[in-house]
């Protein structure tokens, strides 16, 4: 087989498949959209337009970059500045100047206004909203990265965000960037009614939510709401939960190696019983069981059996134990967007000295996360849902001559 080997003098791009995106962000009226969120304004005649630069910003994440630096990359591409219409794309210090514009205040204001035009569209109007926090390891000494828990790198200076995510759309609803010394729960009641604000309307048909977020606050503030809030939250399960399984669970066998009991119960100070599932795995019959092992150290008056790991959860659902549990483990969607979003759109790694830029950075990568995925509903409606490594070699990587 010969290979024809040529040259040309024309300008050849590797993101060609960006005109796609471009496409979509014309028919969404973005610019317009952009400029009537209440963005910083540019203090120079000679800044770039603030709507222009946030839609390179949010094109350079599709094309693969994942931090400031990486945005270099498209900056000499003549021919994705001819698809996105500007002038000129600005290099990495251009969009860290922009961003420090934003304050805190700045940042909800603008971001709730632009998920409210984007939640507007949907059509669904009751939604699973699955809550969780991640850690992001710092490097250096950011504004709000602090030590706190990490499981990868201890004794790491980190960010610690609350995230709400919607896992049957495959869209984020809300992000706040917290210190990486803040506790999992803290200021879950605001961030969830700003999650509602943002939502512009849409129910809450169910809230999951791992065990750092268990607590009566919160389950009575879900509860005692206008609009009572259905939940399925896992228990973390102290010395005195385990006591309580051994003593007063009942378990049923529902499949092989799976056993469940139900206890209602009100824990100490709480004002009400609440309904706790317990799920029972036998390691030997199911080797990749999740749950903890009651030590048989930690009651040496029981003849315990080691063989099985447990899981509770609580829950105000009125449904057979067995489908709450099911309901549950398909938060696990969940985890996986957060995974891509660390690995695929850099919310790990974007990060600068000002703590309200970072949050605002890591705001508009959500924003572009958002997009990406109507762009998979509307035109890659194959299954699996591709992630966002295989449409950047499938699309977003296809070599046009300008």
């Amino acid at each position: 087989m010969e290979l024809k080997i040529t040259f040309t003098d024309q300008k050849i791009s590797t993101h060609g498949g960006a005109i796609l995106m471009k496409k979509l962000l014309n028919n969404m009226n973005f610019r317009e959209i952009l400029s009537q969120a209440g963005l910083p304004e540019q203090g120079s005649n000679r800044g770039y337009k603030p709507e222009e630069l946030i839609e390179v910003f949010m094109t350079g994440v599709w094309c693969g970059a994942v931090k400031y630096s990486d945005m270099e990359k498209v900056r000499g591409d003549e021919l994705l500045r001819s698809i996105l219409q500007v002038k000129k794309i600005g290099g990495q210090k251009s969009f860290i100047r922009y961003f420090r514009k934003f304050t805190e205040a700045k940042n909800i204001d603008v971001f709730t206004r632009l998920n409210k035009w984007f939640f507007s569209k949907l059509k669904k109007e009751s939604i699973t909203l699955d809550v969780d926090s991640t850690v992001l390891e710092r490097y250096g000494n950011q504004q709000g990265s602090m030590k706190g828990y990490s499981e990868r790198k201890r004794g790491r200076n980190s960010h610690h965000p609350i995230l709400a995510m919607i896992p049957e759309e495959r869209k984020a609803a809300n992000f706040w960037l917290r210190s990486g010394n803040t506790n999992t729960a803290n200021n879950f009641i605001s961030f969830f009614e700003n999650t509602l604000e943002r939502l512009e309307g849409k129910k809450v048909g169910l809230l999951r939510a791992d065990s750092g977020f268990f607590s009566d606050k919160i389950l009575t503030f879900l509860e005692e709401r206008e609009i009572p809030v259905n939940y399925i939250l896992a228990v973390r399960l102290y010395k005195p939960l385990k006591r309580l399984i051994l003593r007063d669970a009942e378990f049923v066998s529902v499949t092989r190696g799976v056993e469940m009991a139900e206890i209602y119960t009100s824990l100490g100070g709480w004002k009400k019983k609440r309904r706790f599932i317990i799920v029972r795995q036998n390691t030997k019959l199911r080797p990749k069981a999740t749950g903890k092992t009651i030590q048989s150290s930690l009651f040496p008056e029981l003849n315990l059996d080691d063989t099985y790991r447990y899981g509770m959860i609580v829950t105000n659902l009125d449904l057979p134990s067995e489908y709450v549990w099911r309901l549950y483990r398909d938060r696990a969607n969940c985890e996986n967007m957060i995974k891509e979003l660390k690995h695929d759109f850099g919310i790990g790694s974007f990060c600068t000295q000002s703590f309200a830029a970072t949050e605002a950075t890591l705001n508009f990568v959500l924003l572009a996360y958002n997009i990406m995925s109507l762009f998979r509903d509307l035109y890659l409606k194959s299954k699996p849902t591709p992630m966002m490594k295989k449409i950047r070699k499938m699309i977003i990587s296809m070599v046009l001559p300008l």
